[in-house]
């Protein structure tokens, strides 16, 4: 079964008010840093787009430490999570949260990398144009864009899991749902980014992994 956009939980420990945890975030986050292990540059600046809970965000820091990490989200609340996971750790590479919405002006001029993991299906898909268009515009040639959730593809069988995820997001929202990979492909191209690789993850997941055209 696919990860579930599941009830946050409260976290504990010295900076815990306003933690959140997700139970799917630490499900997922070693096989997905596995691949960022191999795309990341060594050194840089990675924006991560939705940062939800804060916990990848701290968990990739501490992993890559060469990384310089900035951690977003449009939603104050997520703001504090990620600010108190950030001051437990107190990982220098983790910069203080910014608040950005994908769909709207960017407050980032400039990234190395940008990654964003399970916002696509839980967002309007005028957050993923704007997730495009704000990545065509801040990373330089070469530049990673890195994705990773469910997804629906032309000519491949839906896992059962996938498709009843996908009515569940529809009739919690109408304008959330899986999206096609050859939806994002193209969104992606019309903003210079090209995909170069499609992996298989757990969980009936993909890792999308775009490049800026030089």
């Amino acid at each position: 079964m696919t990860d579930r956009p599941a009830p946050w939980e409260p976290g504990s420990g010295p900076a815990a008010a306003g933690k959140r945890h997700a139970p799917a975030t630490e499900r997922n986050r070693d096989a997905i840093l596995a691949v960022l292990r191999d795309e990341l540059p060594s050194s840089g600046l990675v924006l991560e787009v939705a940062s939800g809970s804060g916990q990848h965000v701290v968990h990739f820091a501490a992993a890559l430490p060469a990384l310089d990490w900035q951690p977003s989200d449009p939603d104050p609340a997520a703001l504090v999570s990620i600010e108190s996971w950030r001051q437990e750790v107190g990982l220098p590479n983790v910069r203080p949260p910014l608040r950005l919405d994908a769909s709207a002006d960017w407050p980032v001029e400039r990234a190395d990398a940008i990654l964003c993991v399970n916002m696509v299906h839980i967002s309007p898909w005028e957050a993923t144009l704007g997730l495009m268009k704000g990545a065509g515009a801040v990373l330089p040639p070469g530049g990673l864009l890195y994705l990773y959730g469910p997804y629906l593809r032309e000519n491949v069988e839906t896992a059962p899991s996938n498709l009843a995820f996908d009515a569940s997001l529809k009739a919690r929202d109408p304008q959330w749902g899986l999206r096609r990979v050859e939806d994002v492909i193209a969104a992606a191209e019309g903003e210079g980014l090209v995909l170069r690789r499609l992996l298989e993850m757990p969980a009936n997941n993909l890792s999308l992994i775009f490049r800026r055209r030089d």
